[in-house]
């Protein structure tokens, strides 16, 4: 294991020079899927190392002996966080346990929190979506921006530092869209550059793009309540849904029903706008996934000109150019 580490290390040199370089310390080091031990990944986010098992667990020694051998590496110290998910449904052993240590992480030269032990599962800032943020960076100056499922905000921050002239990010997580405000505030935004709507996808999203609201309602229950917004088209959306949730108002599932997604979020791109979509699920082709893009926009009366793929960058290496995370911009 501590030898692949060492090659994985040893092949990221050039890429780390970059990315430190462009005022990046955050990035993963090991990624044991494709460097030879499936389930394991070591992640560094600033002054923190995540190690996180999915498969099989590693000891507490292993752990520490993985720690010295990156900060010898880096040639920096490092808080270090072990998590173990190897139990059903990817679950924190110690899923119960949060601390108080937090610290920051910069990305692109934009500021992030960062926190090992927290009352999610997941890190606060996803590595592997590095390429669409970088893509958000260098387009969103002076556009509307849209950023649907925004989880703890990196994108809508991004394009925010960038100049958008308008950011609205959208999640159903009261904890997570604190994040993204705490990261808005380590990055100086005002309100006035960067806000935050907590609400289900399906009603936000639909009412954004003028589409009418349906909902389940069980005999003798009156309809759920949810948030109001008034119809709105944006320059640039972002569109990352989590691989499956269900609500009163829809169901998102990334393998069966991709289009429930991204319809409203193509209704939502003002015409000749781009709308950036992901999906994460390895067992869906890129192939298959962007046929039914295709066909949903067509479907839809949003024909898409041109598509650019975006790929994770180097840190998440696959020989065979399979990415789990498909990310491409559709201009429409």
């Amino acid at each position: 294991m501590f030898d692949l580490i060492q090659v994985a290390l040893t092949n990221r040199s050039a890429l780390l020079a970059t990315l430190h370089a462009e005022n990046s310390d955050c990035y993963r080091l090991f990624h044991g899927v494709n460097e030879g031990r499936p389930g394991l990944t070591v992640d560094r986010y600033g002054p923190q190392l995540l190690i996180q098992t999915f498969h099989e667990s590693i000891s507490e020694a292993q752990a520490a002996a993985i720690h010295t051998q990156v900060e010898a590496f880096l040639g920096c110290a490092l808080t270090c966080v072990y998590n173990d998910r190897s139990s059903a449904n990817s679950r924190r052993s110690d899923d119960f346990r949060v601390d108080n240590w937090e610290g920051e992480a910069r990305e692109l030269g934009v500021r992030y929190r960062v926190k090992g032990k927290h009352e999610g599962q997941d890190p606060l800032l996803f590595l592997d979506m590095r390429a669409g943020r970088r893509w958000i960076q260098q387009h969103a100056a002076g556009k509307s921006v849209l950023n649907l499922f925004s989880y703890t905000c990196g994108v809508g921050v991004v394009a925010a530092v960038a100049g958008a002239s308008r950011v609205l990010n959208v999640d159903f997580s009261t904890r997570s869209l604190d994040i993204g405000r705490q990261n808005a505030e380590l990055n100086d935004l005002k309100a006035s550059q960067i806000s935050f709507f907590q609400s289900d996808f399906f009603t936000a999203a639909k009412q954004l793009a003028g589409i009418p609201i349906k909902q389940r309602v069980g005999r003798g229950r009156k309809p759920k309540p949810f948030p109001k917004i008034g119809e709105e088209k944006f320059d640039l959306v972002f569109l990352d849904p989590p691989r499956w949730a269900k609500s009163a108002f829809g169901t998102v599932d990334l393998i069966r029903d991709y289009p429930s997604v991204l319809k409203p979020a193509l209704l939502a791109t003002k015409p000749g706008g781009q709308l950036v979509c992901a999906n994460n699920v390895a067992s869906v082709s890129y192939a298959e996934w962007l046929d039914t893009v295709q066909r949903c926009a067509e479907k839809a009366g949003c024909p898409v000109k041109s598509i650019t793929r975006l790929e994770p960058e180097t840190d998440f290496p696959s020989p065979d150019g399979q990415f789990p995370l498909k990310l491409v911009v559709l201009q429409l």
